[in-house]
């Protein structure tokens, strides 16, 4: 593997990391979370630098479904991503303290609400798009070469028992109240055992990975 493919999975795995981190921010405090924040932009900017191609080729070729699906994801994650980053160094105690910004913090952190609960649900689905590209990698570090039906059965079968797990979350934690910014203000239980909260979470993020994982593969058969 090329040297370029593999610092685009390790940014790609930090992030996933960074962005889980920081749904946590009950958990490891005030300071913790803007350093996470901020070193998930930088990943980010990292991100888009190497894939720049994507920005050359915009403009190129057909788009087909699939295409416009991925358009479409990677905008809506751009602009989320414009939200947190603003609504972030305003609201900043620590790591952009320094920079001249005052007032608005009302906004901001309305923005911070929004720009967290989509900005989770969009970047897990951008994931879930991909999702092929992480089972070849899999499958060829396992070194398996023949497709199996059984196996194929045995995994749809886990990840579907994991996204009805992510509806119950989905529900529980009130998600659609903080996506459509029903209240200003967020529950956080700063009580609960860090391992519950992240394995929620982290069936909330396989319930996203499914959806978009199959909602791509409608989208290749509507192209073929």
């Amino acid at each position: 593997m090329k040297p370029k493919a593999i610092m685009k999975i390790i940014i790609d795995i930090l992030m996933t990391f960074a962005l889980l981190f920081l749904m946590g921010y009950q958990l490891w405090g005030d300071a913790a979370h803007e350093v996470a924040g901020a070193s998930l932009f930088l990943l980010f900017i990292a991100h888009h630098i190497l894939n720049i191609g994507w920005y050359k080729n915009l403009f190129k070729g057909k788009y087909t479904p699939m295409r416009i699906l991925q358009l479409v994801m990677d905008l809506l994650v751009l602009l989320v991503m414009i939200m947190l980053m603003y609504s972030g160094i305003t609201m900043s105690r620590y790591v952009f303290d320094f920079l001249p910004v005052r007032g608005g913090m009302a906004a901001a952190r309305r923005l911070h609400i929004l720009g967290s609960y989509w900005g989770f649900i969009l970047m897990s689905m951008h994931l879930g798009l991909h999702w092929n590209m992480v089972l070849g990698m899999m499958r060829k570090g396992s070194k398996i070469k023949e497709t199996s039906k059984s196996r194929t059965a045995i995994c749809f079968v886990i990840g579907f028992i994991i996204a009805v797990y992510g509806i119950y979350v989905f529900i529980k934690r009130d998600f659609i109240t903080y996506l459509l910014l029903k209240t200003e203000f967020v529950f956080l239980d700063y009580n609960e055992p860090p391992v519950l909260f992240y394995i929620d979470y982290l069936a909330l993020m396989g319930l996203c990975i499914f959806a978009a994982h199959y909602m791509a593969k409608l989208c290749r058969k509507m192209q073929r």
